[in-house]
């Protein structure tokens, strides 16, 4: 027990975790996840590929089980799990995981649907003919050789690497405290770049790189990301499948052949399938995988009437179809990791092909001295030979043979050994020939190598004639391409459809927006359609008919403007009364949105009329942008409340209406433009106890439809209506208490709503035109103690 103490050391815990967790980190690091900046590979990888060279399986030799693989690298250099093993194979096999694939497959090693690949048992394997280019020449003195882990092997510190395999295939790995995600890059672009930077150091890569050039092909979105990662190594690239829109008479479909690197097919499948359950994307009437040897085809079938590009943004926004690729251009140097830019990879690899071609010529030259030294020896004897047999035939032991015939001769230790090991046969005329012959080539290829190894210039050149047979052999078109536009998010505003609608404000300060196409067209006089169910003591106060993308700028009563995106206005049911507008807007308690104007590109000017009949013009512009919680537009006298707020173009005229049934017809080069914050100028006098109720903008129409609270209409032509300067009190307009005034045309339709939420669509054919004093025709039939409340044109 004593001695068992004696060898036990007391450290603290935190110590011990310290160091052991470092010792793990550097290992995971080391010697598991992170690639050699030379090779590219990481240590599975790399022996894997040597294991397979050492049982020869080249291109030209058959399949070999890959059991056999897995239990060679396991037995020999590797000593891990075996499924991490065959999961670092099946990936080289995969077309669809790695760009140029350095192992060649026969069976099932899974597919771009997630499958996985079958047991190692019934898989079979051999080295592809690039990979080749990996090992070349590791036989020649390329790379250093360390021990196995047992120590009865050697293996490869490093491959010697004929290509960039780093930047070709490109690599993913995570270690303890850092990943690294490199792109695979089209094999003929790099070869360029590297040719370019031999020949000139200040060679940018991006001009002959475009980009990342994914095995599953795809669109990359931009530049930025590229040009972030080729300068700093780290950059995010934007990916999207590939698609295509095929119309018929019948119907249009969504075809898409390439999807973004490392998406699983049939998830995306699924996916899309769950948008459409979800009802994201509308008019889809089938979805179907048409995959097959001959490439990828997903088919999603729409309606002849579908908004093709609405459904692809949807799709971009809510499924795999658009990704992004976060590159992080990590790996060892010296086995320390670090993050480098594109170009300081490329040259890195260079410096170390440099090496290799410089130990490899070295070593070539060192063999082919030796043989012309041996072959030296051998001419002396042939020249020789009568004498060279006879001091043989002479000499009682092979030593004393050799020593003779050095020193006869002043053969060394090495041509003395070379002549008696000599078969008798290479005595003959055409053996004595071929002699001299190979002497002469030997001396040739002692030149060339000398010559090679004489300037960096000339190694250099050999690099870049073994790139060029790589390129020859292994360059291919791109499959990736970019598309030059920067895209960034989508926009709420691109993933919703512009159609029609309707958006609907009461008194009480609830809003909606409901499709145009909810309301039916009726005949006059009809009843109209549940539109809209209200409290008893709120009524509807506006209606307007515009479309989802159009902004709004909503005027309150107490002279507030605010901005709002149609489609951020809830879209309800046909009988929901909608949603308060105080959650959209920032609207104090005493205040109620009254007037909405859609800032089109032919308004110029916004006039906002009171109840009052103060009346105020400002400019269009300075109410585009407005801040969230909004801005005051005009100064209230007391008591007095916004009544109509009309955009105008230059030169319009607008016509002021009031409940007793008073109009006043002005331009609107009457009012002169004011800043926000002043009051205005009288519009037009009123009677006692009257107020104005609407202000319109007839533009080009010819026609004004006014509707009474009782339920009677009628249109009038606006040219009956006399045109006055501001401050007048006006003509009469029509008999009754108003409701609403709007300007029409003969094939306008309009909507009427009335206070118990009754909605009727009119076509104005059916309503006649009529003189200034007449009381007008019944437009639509009121339940008892109901009233009309609003009324507004419907534009197609």
């Amino acid at each position: 027990m004593t001695k068992t103490m004696e060898k036990i050391t007391s450290v603290a815990i935190e110590d011990e975790m310290k160091r052991s967790y470092i010792d793990y980190a550097m290992s995971v690091i080391v010697s598991r996840a992170i690639p050699d900046v030379r090779d590219g590979l990481k240590p599975v990888h790399r022996r894997i590929l040597y294991a397979m060279h050492e049982l020869g399986l080249t291109p030209d030799k058959p399949f070999k089980k890959s059991a056999s693989v897995v239990g060679e690298t396991l037995g020999k250099f590797h000593p891990h799990g075996d499924l991490a093993v065959y999961d670092a194979i099946t990936r080289m096999v995969q077309d669809f995981s790695l760009r140029y694939p350095l192992i060649e497959g026969q069976g099932n090693f899974g597919s771009i649907d997630g499958d996985g690949a079958a047991a190692y048992r019934y898989t079979e394997v051999r080295l592809s003919k690039l990979a080749l280019y990996l090992l070349k020449d590791i036989e020649k003195n390329t790379v250093n050789f360390i021990p196995n882990f047992d120590g009865r092997l050697k293996e490869p510190v490093i491959l010697p690497a004929s290509f960039p395999n780093l930047v070709v295939n490109g690599i993913s790995g995570i270690a303890v405290g850092m990943a690294t995600n490199m792109p695979p890059h089209n094999m003929g672009e790099v070869i360029d770049a590297l040719i370019a930077i031999i020949n000139d150091p200040d060679a940018d890569p991006l001009s002959y790189i475009k980009g990342p050039d994914f095995p599953t092909g795809g669109l990359i979105v931009g530049k930025k990301g590229i040009v972030d990662y080729a300068l700093t190594g780290r950059g995010k690239v934007m990916l999207k499948a590939k698609v295509s829109i095929e119309k018929t008479k019948k119907r249009k479909t969504i075809c898409i052949t390439e999807i973004p690197y490392q998406v699983n097919k049939s998830l995306l499948i699924e996916r899309i399938a769950g948008v459409i359950k979800e009802k994201k994307i509308e008019s889809v009437t089938a979805l179907r995988d048409e995959s097959d040897r001959d490439g990828m085809r997903i088919v999603i079938e729409l309606k002849k009437t579908a908004n093709e590009q609405l459904i692809l943004n949807n799709l971009y926004k809510h499924t795999p179809m658009r990704t992004t690729f976060g590159v992080n251009l990590l790996a060892l140097k010296s086995g320390v990791p670090a993050t480098f830019p594109l170009k300081d990879i490329l040259v890195l690899f260079l410096e170390y092909r440099y090496e290799v071609v410089e130990r490899r010529t070295k070593f070539e030259l060192e063999r082919a001295e030796k043989r012309a030294h041996i072959l030296e020896g051998l001419k002396i004897a042939v020249d020789n030979i009568d004498e060279v047999v006879d001091i043989i035939k002479k000499a009682k032991t092979t030593k004393e043979a050799k020593n003779n015939l050095m020193e006869r001769f002043g053969l060394t230790d090495i041509q003395a050994q070379a002549i008696l090991d000599m078969k008798l046969s290479r005595l003959v005329g055409l053996e004595r020939e071929k002699l001299e012959s190979d002497y002469m080539e030997l001396i040739k290829e002692i030149e060339r190598l000398r010559l090679i190894l004489s300037s960096k210039r000339g190694i250099y050149a050999v690099i870049e004639r073994e790139l060029l047979e790589i390129k020859e052999k292994f360059a291919d078109e791109r499959r990736t391409k970019i598309v030059e536009q920067e895209e960034t998010e989508f926009e709420e505003e691109d993933l919703i459809p512009n159609t029609d609608v309707v958006v609907i404000l009461t008194q009480r300060g609830y809003i909606k927006r409901c499709p145009l196409d909810t309301y039916r067209t009726q005949a006059r006089g009809g009843r109209g359609t549940s539109g809209i169910k209200l409290t008893p003591d709120d009524v509807v106060s506006q209606v307007i008919s515009t479309t989802n993308h159009e902004r709004l700028i909503l005027f309150t009563e107490r002279g507030k403007a605010f901005n709002l995106k149609v489609y951020e206005i809830p879209e309800k049911s046909r009988i929901s009364r909608g949603r308060s507008i105080n959650n959209l807007l920032g609207l104090s308690e005493d205040d109620r949105v009254i007037s909405a104007v859609s800032p089109t590109d032919n308004i110029h000017a916004v006039l906002i009329v009171t109840k009052f009949g103060i009346i105020k013009k400002i400019d269009i512009e300075k109410l585009r942008h407005i801040r969230r919680n909004g801005v005051i537009v005009i100064k209230l006298k007391k008591n007095d409340v916004t009544i109509g707020v009309e955009g105008v173009s230059k030169d319009k005229e607008v016509i002021l209406a009031t409940r007793g049934g008073k109009a006043s017809r002005i331009n609107e080069t009457d009012v002169r433009m004011m800043g926000r914050t002043a009051r205005g100028v009288i519009g037009m006098r009123l009677e006692k106890d009257d107020y104005i109720v609407a202000l319109v903008s007839p533009d080009k129409r010819k026609h004004l439809f006014t509707v009474t609270e009782d339920g009677h209409g009628k249109r009038t032509r606006v040219d009956k209506i006399r045109k006055t300067r501001r401050g007048s009190k006006g003509v009469r307009l029509i008999k009754g208490t108003v409701a609403g005034v709007v300007p029409v045309d003969n094939d306008s339709e309009v909507i009427c709503v009335t206070q118990n939420g009754q909605v009727i669509k009119i076509k104005l054919k059916s309503v006649r035109i009529m003189g200034r004093a007449a009381k007008g025709v019944k437009i639509i039939s009121l339940r008892e103690e109901d009233r009309v409340v609003a009324v507004d044109r419907i534009d197609k």
